[in-house]
């Protein structure tokens, strides 16, 4: 209950710091666009519905499997037996933020992407579908779920995801290794501090000036919320975005230094 409050005080407070809504007031013509045609648009693309309808049965399949967590683990479930449906409720990307993926994935047109927590792999598939031609590094702590996220993959018969499955530890360096560089990363998989800048340093490597780094769930914990405030403050960050769930970061010299809270 204590943690709920928490976070709905968190989020009121978002609120009254966000003074941009519907593009209103923003002079940045970057950022002004990227409101507009990506984060507030509401058009529907081709393959939305599809991911949308797995999201539906995998809400409604109350099978459990045994869950590895290897992160902060879930405010909401705390046993390691876990129902699917608890799982797509709470770890996977919802609609609204996964459709943002997507458009932000339209918008930027990244070669590499890298997911850092594949869980049931919607947000995957939320980033892989917009271009086939695209490279989807996706890597997961917990085997049962991964397994899950793979059998999700084949349903929609993806050929450009990569799929890892082990300590994000070990495995990240692996994963860097092969990518010559990194245009698109999103960390959804540990929301702890200390790992979030890790491997945030480590990722970093391996981005340039065009390279688009989104956080999940930025306010989730006061640890979330410490390495959220260090990043954006990183000297090779220029412009962030917060949109409370998601923190959008820029690396482009072109653009202010600034960070902007947004209301979505």
């Amino acid at each position: 209950m204590k943690q709920k409050l928490k976070y709905l005080l968190k989020y009121l407070k978002y609120r009254m710091k966000a003074k941009h809504s519907g593009a209103y007031g923003i002079h940045s013509p970057f950022l002004y666009d990227l409101i507009l045609d990506v984060i507030e648009d509401e058009i529907p693309y081709y393959s939305m519905d599809d991911i949308w309808e797995l999201r539906q049965e995998l809400l409604a399949d109350k099978s459990e499997i045994e869950v590895t967590d290897l992160g902060a683990g879930s405010k909401a479930i705390f046993s390691k037996k876990r129902r699917i449906s608890d799982i797509a409720k709470h770890s996977g990307s919802n609609e609204k933020f996964g459709e943002m993926l997507f458009r932000f994935v339209v918008r930027f047109q990244p070669e590499a992407l890298l997911e850092i927590g594949t869980s049931l792999g919607i947000g995957t598939l939320y980033m892989a579908l917009p271009n086939s031609k695209a490279k989807v590094y996706t890597i997961e702590g917990c085997p049962n779920t991964a397994k899950i996220a793979k059998d999700n993959f084949s349903l929609f018969e993806v050929k450009n995801i990569k799929q890892y499955i082990g300590n994000f530890d070990n495995k990240l360096p692996e994963i860097l290794s092969e990518i010559p560089k990194l245009d698109f990363v999103f960390f959804d998989g540990n929301h702890k501090k200390e790992p979030t800048l890790k491997y945030f340093e480590m990722c970093l490597e391996k981005a340039d000036n065009k390279s688009v780094f989104i956080f999940d769930d930025i306010y989730w914990s006061d640890q979330m919320e410490e390495a959220w405030n260090i990043i954006k403050k990183h000297p090779k960050v220029t412009m962030t975005i917060d949109l409370f769930r998601f923190g959008i970061v820029f690396f482009n010299p072109e653009l202010s230094k600034q960070n902007f809270v947004v209301k979505i």
